[in-house]
């Protein structure tokens, strides 16, 4: 009766230590099944999603709320959201719109897209796109140019009659970038990027890039705004094809030389 006992512990024992690594070698639910982005939306500036560009973030929402989502643009980036807005079977005519803001709050106008659409009867989808101006290093106090920073993107549904208030609705979003280089390069460069809680660090905390801030993401290879771009390559090129120019030009007008001198008679 003791050995069957001590064999019973012996394998009550093997199977704990078998469990963790059975449960470790199996896939996990959320990892199989999540596709990466975010699945909600906040409902104001302070309370929006984080999304990285090129991640599609999706949200189950009722017509009539305001959607709210952030994303990081460093300097030379001329970012273009993408939203887009699948609507119930029966709906009537209503108009959805998307803006864009900076770190500033301030509202940035769209190069071109279609930042407001109207959707009629029938309509079961809702396609909306803003591109940005060109994010700039450094800007005048003034000039409402987009900086680097966090943006924040809002979607909301305009014009609704009082029978489509509450219904649901299942919203999209994507931001991709396209890099512009040093042709959209300037003279300087802000001190910190324009994200929310960065001028709240204490000064000893400032240089300490792992302190923690309210807006937790930023682009991939960092924040790269600063005084160097391709266009210091390009004017390095050009300097030296200058000077090579410049000396053959001087080889090609400067003839043979003097004449020699001959002594007279000879």
């Amino acid at each position: 009766m003791r050995a069957v006992r001590v064999l019973g512990a012996a394998l009550l024992t093997l199977g704990l230590a078998a469990a963790p690594a059975a449960a470790d070698s199996s896939p996990s639910p959320k990892a199989s099944g999540d596709s990466g982005g975010p699945t909600r939306a906040g409902t104001s500036f302070r309370t929006a999603t984080e999304v990285e560009q090129g991640q599609t973030a999706t949200a189950r929402a009722s017509t009539g709320d305001y959607l709210y989502w952030s994303f990081p643009a460093d300097a030379g980036q001329r970012p273009t959201v993408h939203a887009t807005v699948k609507l119930p079977d029966s709906h009537a005519s209503q108009t959805w719109q998307v803006d864009v803001y900076d770190g500033l709050r301030r509202r940035q106008a769209c190069q071109y897209g279609a930042q407001t659409r109207a959707a009629g009867q029938g309509t079961t989808t809702v396609e909306l796109a803003c591109v940005l101006r060109t994010v700039r290093a450094w800007s005048e106090p003034w000039a409402n140019d987009p900086l680097p920073g966090t943006y924040y993107v809002r979607l909301t549904a305009l014009k609704l009659s009082a029978n489509d208030l509450g219904q649901a609705v299942d919203a999209e979003l994507r931001v991709e970038s396209e890099d512009m280089g040093g042709a959209a390069a300037v003279d300087g460069s802000l001190s910190e990027p324009l994200v929310p809680g960065i001028a709240s660090r204490p000064e000893e905390e400032a240089e300490d890039s792992s302190s923690a801030v309210l807006a937790g993401l930023e682009p991939e290879d960092g924040w790269t705004s600063g005084w160097w771009s391709d266009r210091w390559v390009w004017t390095a090129a050009g300097g030296v094809l200058a000077s090579l120019a410049g000396v053959f030009g001087y080889r090609l007008t400067r003839g043979p030389g003097r004449p020699r001198h001959v002594p007279p008679g000879a």
